[in-house]
């Protein structure tokens, strides 16, 4: 059985490192907590940049949004906080950040089951509730040196993005002191095997390596669950009879619904009509539902052009 090491760095410290380093790199970053000073790992870097760290109290709303007005002005804000108490402040990710494609970085820790800490605090919707949020980019790491990655190729996106991680130890990975990016969307061959494929969305990697010894499958690091990486997924779905999808998350809405969807929507006779994956502007209702394909002539064209697809 995997255990994660006694000795490995906590994903909190990993964050509050990257944080201090980042900040010496790019004065235009900016620390942002509701009250999470020490939960968050921000005890380091508000010592350092006292004037680039902001503590908003229990107001995570408050946090969001004073993000959202310094992005505005040119800055780069980091928001640090909890998986479930970024829930609070769901309308102003929304409105304040994402509407607006800025440049804000969401850590957000305690992602996934949280132990003794029980529900209240366990991260167990995030990935559903954020992935449906035009602009965002989202991450999940299977490690140490990979969350760090993730903080730096988030702060260097210009639009709004989520790195989000447990509570506790990794497991032992060594540490890249170098501030490197990773390329968004890429997902990653760990371990080729035979029948079963299993697309890993984050730190059940280390355990999904372990089974797939026992089943000869094939391991992917899939890293974003935002945009995916539709390639490698269907390159698994054509060489595998199984894919396996495995997320710290609730399964409905999560990252598994997503690989669904585009499954679907590439192999299925089953087709969705809805909004897009974008902000809709104002005007006319009538209007914006023609925009978006959904009046009585857009809904008989999206059907007839499918129908070819599927004919062809």
């Amino acid at each position: 059985m995997v255990t994660k090491s006694a000795k490995a760095p906590n994903y909190t410290q990993i964050f509050g490192d990257w944080l201090c380093d980042m900040a010496a790199e790019d004065e235009r970053l900016i620390g942002i907590t509701p009250a999470m000073r020490e939960g968050s790992g921000l005890v380091k870097f508000s010592e350092q940049y006292p004037d680039r760290y902001f503590d908003v109290g229990i107001a995570e709303q408050h946090s969001v949004t004073l993000a959202a007005g310094l992005a505005c002005e040119g800055l780069k804000p980091v928001v640090a906080i909890y998986s479930s108490f970024l829930q609070r402040a769901y309308d102003q990710l929304i409105h304040d950040v994402a509407l607006q494609n800025l440049p804000v970085l969401f850590a957000i820790d305690r992602a996934g089951l949280v132990g003794a800490d029980g529900p209240t605090h366990a991260g167990s919707f995030d990935l559903a509730y954020l992935r449906c949020i035009p602009n965002m980019v989202i991450m999940a790491p299977a490690d140490e040196n990979e969350c760090r990655q993730m903080l730096t190729t988030g702060f260097q996106y210009n639009g709004p993005s989520a790195v989000r991680y447990p509570r506790g130890a990794g497991v032992g990975k060594a540490v890249d002191q170098k501030l490197t990016a990773l390329p968004i969307g890429k997902a990653q061959l760990r371990r080729k095997g035979d029948k079963v494929a299993l697309l890993v969305f984050g730190t059940l990697l280390t355990v999904a390596l372990e089974a797939a010894e026992q089943l000869n499958a094939t391991v992917i690091n899939m890293r974003f669950v935002k945009p995916l990486d539709v390639e490698m997924i269907m390159q698994m779905a054509q060489q595998h009879d199984l894919l396996v999808t495995l997320e710290e998350n609730v399964i409905m809405g999560g990252a598994g619904s997503a690989v669904n969807e585009y499954l679907q929507a590439q192999a299925q006779p089953v087709l969705n009509l809805g909004l897009p994956d974008r902000f809709v502007e104002h005007g006319e209702t009538a209007t914006l539902l023609a925009k978006c394909g959904l009046d009585a002539e857009g809904i008989v064209h999206a059907i007839n052009k499918h129908l070819s697809k599927l004919q062809a």
